[in-house]
């Protein structure tokens, strides 16, 4: 039997009260000489028997230092499919198709539920695309997410996943289609094509250099630090998008872990379905921060 990590028994709520250097330090203590695969599996092997995990991570400086599990399983997207939304809008600016600063005005008729401002903004508001995208990224705005889809077309965001040899991701519906849901017309990623597309932004492999600077900024700002920052060191920059659903919780993004002055970025993608959301989030925290320790070894 594998013992359970002295984190990994920590009660939800630590972490507001107690700094972050200590988890990093009893992390280091229970990960010492082990390799990424054993303290990964030792922590998900420890996990409750209702909470499935799908996990893919990856240095960013060596391709061999990586981790997978479950990564291949398609898993209900929530709002981490706004990444490829993302991409595809961008890949519009490049063409000359899709002009970032020009005014798109709201309708009550466009507006919808769930996280996000604009459904709070009055008829015929002015929004710039720029700002609509921020939007849908920083504050995972449903309303802003359902303009891009319906303007940029559900089959053209399928096509570039596609392109980019994403085989498993499907964009089905718009944001808060409770109906399509049921019926299980579902969006669906995996932890792997999240990692292969944030590598494709971050090694500029996409879109325009400039473009994919930009996507990644815009990610450095999302609001929702709960799962994959929650743990990590004061400072740490996340390039992330996080998604919710009352049935899965997850993250995708690009990890910065510092060794002294540094840097040793990794990606990491985990979902975790079966369990309550703060139970989720405090799962995929102590997920990052297990990464974080080894890849941020000198």
């Amino acid at each position: 039997m594998i013992d359970k990590p002295t984190v990994g028994g920590l009660k939800n709520k630590v972490g507001a009260s107690v700094p972050t250097l200590f988890f990093l330090l009893c992390m280091v203590s229970t990960t010492f000489g082990q390799t990424l695969s054993e303290s990964l599996t030792a922590f998900y092997q420890q996990l409750p028997q209702n909470a499935r995990i799908s996990i893919a991570t990856q240095s960013l400086l060596d391709s061999s230092q990586s981790f997978y599990y479950r990564a291949d399983e398609r898993v209900p997207s929530a709002s981490v499919i706004k990444l490829p939304i993302m991409l595809e809008a961008m890949e519009r600016v490049k063409a000359g198709m899709l002009d970032l600063d020009e005014i798109h005005i709201l309708t009550n008729s466009e507006k919808t539920g769930g996280s996000g401002v604009l459904k709070t903004y009055s008829h015929r508001s002015r929004v710039s695309y720029r700002d609509l995208l921020r939007l849908m990224l920083i504050y995972s705005d449903n309303t802003a997410t359902n303009i891009f889809i319906n303007e940029l077309g559900r089959d053209a965001i399928n096509q570039r996943i596609r392109s980019i040899g994403l085989t498993k991701t499907q964009l089905n519906r718009v944001m808060m289609d409770t109906l399509a849901a049921r019926q299980g017309r579902e969006n669906y990623v995996t932890t792997r094509e999240m990692n292969e597309l944030l590598e494709k932004i971050y090694r500029k492999q996409v879109a325009t250099p400039e473009l994919c600077d930009q996507m990644i900024t815009i990610l450095e700002q999302v609001e929702d630090t709960k799962s994959i920052p929650s743990l990590l060191p004061k400072g740490t920059v996340v390039a992330h998008k996080t998604g919710t659903l009352s049935y899965v919780r997850g993250d995708a993004g690009i990890v910065y872990a510092r060794s002294g002055n540094q840097l040793r970025p990794f990606l990491l993608s985990v979902f975790v379905e079966g369990v309550p959301t703060a139970e989720a989030e405090r799962i995929i925290g102590e997920v990052a921060l297990r990464c974080y320790t080894y890849f941020a070894q000198p």
